[in-house]
């Protein structure tokens, strides 16, 4: 087993398939599924299932996945720090944002680090908060902003903010209204994201807890088409409103803050800790902290509280 078999494993699996990752990788199919054979033969046991529709991973084919990325990440931290020195921010670092934060975050941040590290290449992720942990323990992930203010097993948390929760739409309430009590929403008709979303478990939890009825009339995992839905008048949504960010004034639906409870859900940048950090991780994590706190300082980013404690650590 060597480096350039992991390697070219690793890309195997991220495409699913051996005819494009050996189109990427600039070899010929026949040499990829030899090397792959060979890995199997070292191993003693089949890493993936063949099937028209591509690969996919065995279950010891993703332990091998893992532990890959992880030796392939240390690779490249090795040759970054012996040509520019312990210390230097230069290196790829891929982040992960949530959908709803990606709206406010994301830009920001790609422009800072343009513009203080020219040396650093960024790789973005949007996606939800679940599907984001599964690519941070994985290995292709540097830093992530999860929902959580907790470290797991393998992976570390620095937790930043609190975020509010708001409904959008009109779920009958006066026009000048700026809050709607919880009780307010009992039978509203809402589309939401999914079951196996975090926000969807939340929201269920709180209205469980209130006792006030939840009436998701139709699941929705889709920001665009959540806000879409909440300005038509069909129905409402509750989201931070960190997903507004991106969308003009005139096409925004009515915003108004939960009480009577707040719904808050914590956030976190996350990191695996599997590897010592290297200098460009922590550089952008500090400007993921920067950029939290002058987002906030400016209004630009409403409705999240500071968690100074962590924003000073990062």
């Amino acid at each position: 087993m060597d480096v350039r078999q992991l390697r070219y494993f690793v890309n195997i699996v991220d495409y699913g398939s051996l005819g494009k990752a050996a189109e990427k990788l600039y070899v010929a199919q026949p040499s990829l599924s030899q090397q792959v054979a060979k890995l199997e033969d070292d191993l003693g046991v089949p890493l993936l299932v063949r099937s028209p529709q591509g690969v996919k991973p065995t279950a010891a084919g993703q332990a091998l996945y893992r532990h890959a990325r992880l030796v392939l990440h240390q690779m490249e931290q090795l040759r970054q720090e012996v040509r520019e020195g312990v210390g230097a921010e230069s290196g790829t670092v891929a982040i992960g944002f949530p959908t709803t934060m990606a709206s406010v975050l994301a830009m920001p941040v790609f422009e800072r680090v343009r513009e203080r590290y020219p040396g650093i290449r960024l790789q973005l992720f949007e996606s939800m908060s679940g599907y984001l942990n599964e690519l941070l323990a994985n290995g292709r992930l540097d830093l992530a902003i999860l929902f959580r203010d907790t470290a797991t097993p393998g992976i570390s948390a620095l937790p930043v903010l609190d975020e509010e929760l708001y409904v959008l739409g009109e779920p009958g309430l006066p026009a000048r209204a700026r809050t709607c009590a919880l009780a307010a929403l009992a039978d509203v008709p809402l589309v939401a994201p999914g079951v196996a979303n975090g926000l969807r478990l939340l929201l269920e939890r709180t209205f469980a807890r209130e006792q006030v009825p939840l009436n998701i009339v139709a699941d929705v995992d889709s920001l665009p088409m959540l806000l879409s839905v909440a300005q038509s008048g069909a129905a409402c949504t509750i989201l931070p409103a960190s997903a507004l960010a991106l969308r003009a004034p005139a096409e925004r639906p009515k915003m108004r803050r939960i009480v009577d409870p707040t719904i808050r859900r914590p956030a976190s940048i996350c990191w695996p800790n599997a590897l010592p950090v290297s200098s460009a991780s922590l550089a952008v994590r500090r400007t993921l902290c920067e950029l939290i706190e002058e987002l906030r300082a400016s209004g630009v980013w409403t409705g999240i509280e500071l968690r100074e404690t962590g924003i000073a650590a990062g």
